[in-house]
């Protein structure tokens, strides 16, 4: 999908609902689905960290999540109770990351999260690697001038930042600030948005974390349909246009997240053994990858085909879509394919076979 240019890659973390007191690894986190900034709800279940390609698929017109690689992160309790180092979301985050890297050492990398790992060690261990970092940021961050020259002959540790500026909420309160009206395509998968936005770089840091050159993006909407909020890139000399592209992409995890869950089975499992559950749900994360792969090999009229119904039309094909194009050709491969020389009359008309073949593998 993508033979050259830069890498686009989405992290992010998702719960398994499971129960069940042999489910060793389970814990109570914050379900993001149902919780919003002034309502908490806590979920119990099994918490999977998956890395993902992020690339425009031709015949969906959209870009898709495809999952590669996926890891479990175990609550504090378990490695608790086996005396194991627990380690935070953002440790296994760098983890993939830097395993990505190793897999693709000549390409430019570039990340996209939610504010989640907007940390500061997450993001310079990524920039040791030359890795780009695209991620939200607090508007009451702490952001300096970078340090300014060291003189010859000066006594003491090296200056790691220079004058304080002002936080992003101030800017955003600030009158004279200088808003540029700029149009983003596929705000979301809504189409193109008009925003207004302002960007420059400085330097993030807090003590004791190590320092972070940023450029940071803050941007609103000019008809307030939505809160304020502000991007930071760790690729100072990009464009803050391309910036937000990358940005508004990340929902499409969530989107991800929400087709394994509906089509390939996942939190349908029964199984309670550990190393049944940290293979089964990477496989069908991994499932989601290798439907959109064969997809990509099958006839083109096979490809777009489009299941609709009276109250839902669409004119691209879902991964839906895809995935019932797959089996119709394993399918036909494996069990509709008769001999041309055959004698035998056939048993049900080609037409009425192609009918029960394509009714059924929606319906699977």
């Amino acid at each position: 999908f993508l033979p050259a240019g830069p890498v686009l890659l989405g992290l992010d973390d998702t719960i398994e609902r499971r129960r069940g007191r042999r489910i060793s690894a389970k814990g109570i986190y914050r379900d993001p689905v149902r919780s919003s900034h002034g309502h908490f709800v806590k979920a119990s279940g099994l918490r999977w960290l998956s890395l993902m390609l992020l690339v425009p698929i031709s015949w969906a017109g959209r870009v898709w999540a495809l999952p590669f690689l996926t890891a479990l992160a175990p609550s504090e309790r378990y490695c608790r109770e086996r005396r194991l180092r627990h380690k935070k979301l953002t440790d296994w985050g760098r983890q993939l990351v830097l395993q990505a890297r190793r897999w693709m050492p000549g390409r430019r990398l570039v990340l996209v999260t939610d504010s989640g790992f907007s940390a500061l060690e997450f993001l310079a261990a990524l920039l040791r690697q030359e890795i780009t970092c695209v991620t939200r940021l607090r508007l009451d961050a702490a952001l300096y001038r970078p340090a300014p020259p060291r003189p010859p002959g000066t006594i003491g540790r090296p200056r790691t930042k220079g004058e304080r500026l002002p936080t992003l909420a101030e800017v955003l309160a600030n009158k004279t600030t200088r808003w540029q009206r700029v149009t983003v395509p596929e705000w979301y998968g809504a189409g193109d948005r008009v925003v207004e936005i302002c960007s420059d770089t400085a330097v993030w840091r807090h003590s004791g974390m190590p320092v972070v050159p940023v450029r940071w993006v803050l941007l609103r909407d000019p008809h307030r349909r939505f809160d304020p909020q502000a991007l930071l890139c760790t690729d100072l000399a990009q464009e803050p246009l391309q910036v937000i592209r990358w940005f508004v992409q990340r929902w499409q995890l969530e989107v991800t997240f929400r087709e394994v869950r509906d089509h390939l089975g996942v939190e349908t499992q029964r199984q309670w053994s550990d190393k049944a559950i940290a293979r089964t749900t990477p496989c069908l994360l991994g499932l989601f990858s290798i439907v959109t792969l064969l997809a990509s090999r099958l006839d083109c009229r096979a490809r777009v085909q489009v299941s609709s119904s009276a109250w839902y039309h669409k004119r691209r094909p879902t991964f839906a879509d895809s995935l019932a194009a797959v089996r119709r050709a394993i399918w036909s491969e494996q069990g509709f394919a008769v001999s041309r020389q055959s004698a035998d009359a056939a048993k049900l008309p080609q037409a009425l076979r192609e009918g029960i073949a394509y009714a059924l593998c929606h319906a699977a």
